[in-house]
């Protein structure tokens, strides 16, 4: 069985573990767990209890939409841990949802968004690693490692997406059941992607070790009882810092089907389901913008 070429270089909190091939996948399916934060200070809440108002313009409006940070913002709500949001220096990025198509037959509806991000620079979420450090301290200090924890989540540059909602219709009242994110789109690439790392205490301190990057192609939220669950699908998985070349592109992406198979669908916090089962009823309406709930979790820089 093959396994990734881990390295181990000791930087504080920096770097990822992986011991072999199935570990790595399931380093994606376990991190995954705890998916991360975002938010935007260019769309910053008009009263505290709110996140951001993101613009739905279906291509009738100007080119310049919302910050993607704004149009991750669900992130933050789903999240457990604390996360910092970080803009690179002259970032242009911006998100806009560019068109809609709803369709309905009998008891059943689906609409579907093309968006696209647009502009130059990334949206960084940085996870604050302390409180499961804080809870494990003793394992680490006695040796152990604390495997497969999400350190960050990138939006880099351009791309193209798709969000496509599913619903039902009863006594005339719609119900939105599915709403899934696609971030790889007319056969582009994903421009998300998360890293992962191990901890360890090592020379008197704790330290991230060991990093791999997973480039996340679906997002996918249902309505269902008990814990809400999302269901994850990556497009390639490798170790951070490898090339781009032909030879590592095409392992990665065997590592990220193989990857896909291990993935179960994932708790999230009640509140960011939610958000996203309205945010699909948000498009299939027509509305013009959406308003986020305030994320608790994010922290500014």
């Amino acid at each position: 069985m093959a396994e990734f070429s881990a390295k181990t270089n000791g930087k504080p909190l920096g770097h990822l573990a992986t011991s072999g091939w199935r570990r790595g996948m399931l380093a994606v399916s376990v991190a995954l767990w705890v998916f991360g934060s975002v938010a935007s200070r260019a769309d910053a809440p008009a009263q505290a209890d709110t996140g951001p108002t993101i613009r739905l313009d279906y291509g009738h409006g100007d080119d310049s939409g919302s910050a993607v940070a704004a149009f991750m913002y669900f992130v933050p709500l789903i999240s457990p841990e604390p996360v910092t949001a970080v803009t690179s220096p002259g970032s242009t990025q911006q998100a806009r949802v560019t068109s809609a198509l709803r369709r309905q037959s009998g008891r059943s509806f689906t609409t579907t968004c093309d968006f696209e991000f647009h502009g130059d620079g990334s949206q960084q979420d940085i996870f604050d690693l302390a409180r499961p450090i804080h809870r494990h301290e003793a394992q680490l200090k006695a040796g152990r490692t604390l495997g497969k924890q999400l350190r960050a989540i990138t939006v880099s540059g351009p791309g193209h997406g798709r969000v496509e909602v599913k619903g039902i219709v009863t006594n005339g009242v719609e119900t939105v059941t599915q709403v899934r994110l696609r971030f790889n789109a007319q056969g582009q690439s994903s421009p998300v992607s998360i890293g992962l790392c191990d901890i360890r205490y090592l020379n008197g301190g704790f330290r991230q070790v060991n990093e791999i990057v997973a480039r996340v192609n679906t997002l996918t939220f249902r309505r269902e009882p008990g814990t809400p669950k999302m269901e994850v699908t990556v497009a390639s998985v490798k170790n951070e810092g490898a090339g781009n070349g032909l030879f590592q592109n095409l392992t990665a992406g065997l590592k990220g089907v193989a990857a896909n198979l291990l993935i179960d669908p994932l708790p999230i916090e009640t509140l960011g389901n939610r958000t996203m089962l309205e945010f699909g009823q948000a498009l299939t309406s027509g509305a013009t913008s959406f308003t986020f709930p305030h994320a608790a979790r994010l922290s500014q820089p």
